[in-house]
Parts: C-alpha cells; sequence; structure tokens
C-alpha cells in the first residue's frame, strides 16, 4: 500500500479547503437535483475532499494501491466538482461567496472558462470584506490567462493583485511562475525574466514557512532552474550564476543534498558550455572540498561527493571532440557508423542493455525520433556490449547476436546498434550507469552527457536535439 500518495491528496486538499465539512461526500453519480439542499459552499468543500476521503476509506479497508485506481477517484472527483458546477449555476440567487465557490468548483472541474466568468463577477459585486477571497480569485485569473497566453489580461490581474491585501507569498509563487513559463514558451525570454526571479524569490521565503518540506524544495527547485534557464537564455552569464549561487546556498540552508548538487552541477555545465572549461574543472574540485564544512551529516556529505565523482567522466568529456566508438564486434542490421563519417550531423548515442528496466522507457522517444527528426540531421546509434546473456541465459557471442537481432525487429527500434566488446566506450563517455545518452554537435563536439530515464528527461534530450539542430 502506497500511503505517500494519500498524504500527498490530504496537502492538497487542506491548502484548498477554507471551511470543512462533517458531511460524507456524496458518488459522483448523484444528480444535480440531490444538491438542492447544499449550499455553494458545501458543494466544492465536499468536492474538494472528495479525493481525500476515498483514499482514506480505501486506507482502512487495506485495498492495494494501483495507479489506475488514483487516477480514476481523481477522475470521479472533477466529475463531481463539475456536477455540483452546473447545479450551482442554475441557482438564480448566486451573489457574494457563492459566486466565489462556483468560480472554485470550476477551476476543480478544469472548466477555466466558466471559472474565470465566476470569479470576474465575484470580484465586480463583493465589498472589501472578502479581501482575502478576491486575492484568491485575482491569483487564479492571472493563472488562467497566462495559460491562454493572455498576457495582457494576466499582467493587469498580476497587478490588481499587488496592489491589494494580503499578499500571499504561496499565490505570489504560483502566479509569478505561470507567467514566467507561458512568456517563455512563447519565446519572449525578457519578459519572462523578472517574473521569474520574483517566483524565485517567493519561493525562497517558502522554504522556511510551507508545512510540507517537499512541496517547499520542489518549488524553490523549478523556480530557480527555470530563472537560471531564462537568464542562460538571454546571455546574462552574471544573473544566471548568481540564481546558481542562491540555490546552493540555500540547499546548504535547508541540508537539502539533491538541489546542492543540482546548483554545482549546472554551473559546471554551463562554465564549460561557455567556454571555460578549466574553470569549471576547478569549480569541481573546489566543491568536492567545500561539501565538507556545507554537510555535517555524513551521509547527506557522502550523498554530494559520490554523485559528484559520478560526473566527473561526464565533466571531462563535455566540450572536447566525440572520441571514436571502438572494439565495435558487430553493427546491425549491418551498417558500419563511426562518428568520422557522421560530421555535419547531430548523434544521440544511446547506451543500453537488454536486461536494463529504464532503457526500454527510452525506446518510444528514440524511435520516433529517428522518424521524424533524421531527415533534419539526427542520427541515432544503440550502443551495447556483450554481455554473455541473452534473455537471462547465459549465451555465446552468436547467440547474443541473433538475439539482439531478433530483440532490435520486436521493438520497433530503427536505428543502428553498434555491439562492442569490452566497456571501454562506456568508461570513456561515462556511461557506466544505463541508461546514458550522449550528444553530438554538428561538429563533432560532446555537447551533452546524462544518465537515467523518465518523462523530464526526455523531454529534456528532445530540447538540446532541437537546439543543436538549429545551429550550423
Amino acid at each position: 500500500m502506497k500511503r505517500i500518495i494519500i498524504l500527498g491528496i490530504i496537502l492538497l486538499s487542506a491548502a484548498a479547503v477554507f471551511g470543512q465539512s462533517g458531511r460524507k461526500s456524496p458518488e459522483p453519480s448523484e444528480t444535480p437535483s440531490a444538491f438542492d439542499a447544499l449550499s455553494v459552499h458545501a458543494m466544492y468543500t465536499q468536492a474538494v475532499n472528495f479525493a481525500r476521503d476515498r483514499f482514506t476509506e480505501l486506507e482502512q479497508k487495506n485495498a492495494p494501491y494501483s495507479e489506475s485506481l488514483h487516477l480514476q477517484i481523481l477522475k470521479e472527483q472533477k466529475e463531481l466538482a463539475a456536477k455540483y458546477a452546473a447545479a450551482a449555476a442554475e441557482r438564480k440567487d448566486l451573489a457574494g461567496t457563492d459566486l466565489y465557490y462556483l468560480g472554485r468548483l470550476h477551476w476543480l472541474a478544469t472548466n477555466a472558462d466558466d471559472a474565470e466568468v465566476a470569479f470576474e463577477k465575484f470580484l465586480e459585486t463583493t465589498g472589501d470584506e472578502d479581501g482575502e477571497m478576491k486575492q484568491t480569485a485575482r491569483s487564479v485569473i492571472v493563472v488562467m490567462a497566462a495559460e491562454r497566453n493572455n498576457f495582457e489580461k494576466s499582467e493587469k490581474a498580476l497587478a490588481d493583485y499587488y496592489a491589494n491585501k494580503p499578499v500571499r507569498v504561496s499565490e505570489q509563487a504560483k502566479m509569478e511562475k505561470q507567467v514566467a513559463y507561458s512568456y517563455t514558451t512563447s519565446g519572449r525570454y525578457k519578459e519572462a525574466a523578472p517574473h521569474a526571479s520574483k517566483a524565485f524569490e517567493a519561493t525562497t521565503s517558502l522554504l522556511f514557512e510551507e508545512e510540507s518540506r517537499a512541496r517547499a524544495l520542489n518549488q524553490f527547485l523549478d523556480a530557480g532552474i527555470t530563472s537560471f534557464k531564462i537568464e542562460k537564455e538571454l546571455g546574462n552569464a552574471e544573473l544566471a550564476e548568481a540564481v546558481l549561487a542562491k540555490l546552493k546556498k540555500y540547499a546548504a540552508t535547508v541540508q537539502s543534498h539533491s538541489i546542492y548538487f543540482r546548483a554545482i552541477d549546472e554551473k559546471i555545465k554551463y562554465m564549460i558550455e561557455t567556454g571555460r572549461k578549466a574553470s569549471a574543472l576547478a569549480y569541481y574540485t573546489d566543491s568536492l572540498i567545500n561539501v565538507q564544512k556545507d554537510f555535517k551529516d555524513l551521509s547527506l556529505r557522502a550523498t554530494v561527493e559520490r554523485n559528484l565523482k559520478k560526473r566527473e567522466a561526464h565533466y571531462r568529456i563535455l566540450g572536447e571532440q566525440a572520441p571514436e566508438l571502438d572494439t565495435i564486434k558487430k553493427w546491425i542490421p549491418g551498417k558500419p557508423a563511426p562518428l568520422a563519417s557522421l560530421r555535419g550531423k547531430v548523434v544521440l548515442l544511446d547506451f543500453w542493455a537488454t536486461w536494463c528496466g529504464p532503457c526500454f522507457e527510452a525506446f518510444p522517444y528514440l524511435a520516433e525520433w529517428h522518424k521524424t527528426l533524421g531527415k533534419d540531421g539526427l542520427v541515432i546509434l544503440g550502443v551495447t556490449r556483450f554481455y554473455g546473456q541473452a534473455d537471462g541465459e547465459k549465451a555465446t557471442e552468436e547467440q547474443e547476436l541473433a538475439y539482439l537481432a531478433k530483440f532490435r525487429q520486436k521493438e520497433d527500434l530503427p536505428y543502428e546498434f553498434a555491439i562492442a566488446d569490452g566497456q571501454s566506450n562506456q568508461i570513456r563517455y561515462g556511461a557506466q550507469a544505463l541508461p546514458t545518452t550522449v550528444l553530438i554537435d554538428r561538429k563533432g563536439v560532446v555537447r551533452y552527457v546524462e544518465s537515467g530515464a523518465g518523462e523530464s528527461r526526455h523531454e529534456e534530450v528532445r530540447e538540446m536535439i532541437n537546439r543543436l539542430l538549429t545551429e550550423e
């Protein structure tokens, strides 16, 4: 049983609820007519508590957790909120806070347009006595307008929010983050920068105010990396590195080894990318020393040191001419593709193995990129080696090669496989952990090396591929 999911939903529910109801949440199958006795506030309270109540009930029954069940309950919550919102909207006497809770019901049901209408009517028809609710309504309008890239409206609503009280740091962080993100995805980095900076400032405060340490750290890291990337894109090296310095400083203050490592890692990669490799490697060495004073806890210190040492081979190869793959005994299906012959192309090396579970997560993305980006100059090579096994059984080289050929067909992988004899390629590219992705630019220079899989990693790789494809 995974109790973390339950705790997360409880925290989210608690943050959203302004009042509690002792009544049991109704089933989503109830019709709107059954809701007539409920106030709009009660409807909202029951809808927002629905998922928490259902998960608590399942926990008490020791029911097994499954992702499909989790998603189903959230879907039912959304449907219940939509039914409540439809029932409430039909009432003729809606006024005051009823409009506020109607907006929140629509927002929970992901009916953004209706939520915006309800919140705007609430703001127009209520007085200052509902100041806190009006501020929340303004904050949601900012987020909704930014999500639709309606920057004029989001900026106006944001100004209205700051012109009133109270200004909640948590709402500020959400608003500024969304506005910055929307500007960034629209390529408007200059407009995004001040909003990203304010979001970062807000999340820094939340490090010491949020009840949930995990949520506070995630918000802080996300805002900091967003601000860093924007300043980096604008060519503001000093500001970009100042953001990373702040990330590192506060990570040490709250003893977050993951954020501390991320700040160092991003700075080293950035310094290499901007032609300061010698300084980057010196900073790497200094960081191994500084971690001893920044972390008193021996286990946290060891974790940072271990993660940095794992990256050393990556740092040393970044910005260098890609070394040729050696000891390749077989290409499947059989067309050799030495790196020297691929100059002018963007090359992705995928270090993998058939027994590596996370490697399978990357296969659909690699196959898709091969098909859609090959015409733009992307070449993908799957690099593996002989492991003396095939499908979990001991195997000769001949048997392993036959298995790899069948594996390639079974998984529908259209790119070339390179099978090496020994670990020299993995050692040279720092690919001891699998999968490891290496990106080589058109000039044959290593520009990206990362190990691991996951949705965010694949998005990062795709973003870097797009960037390298646009370079001459």
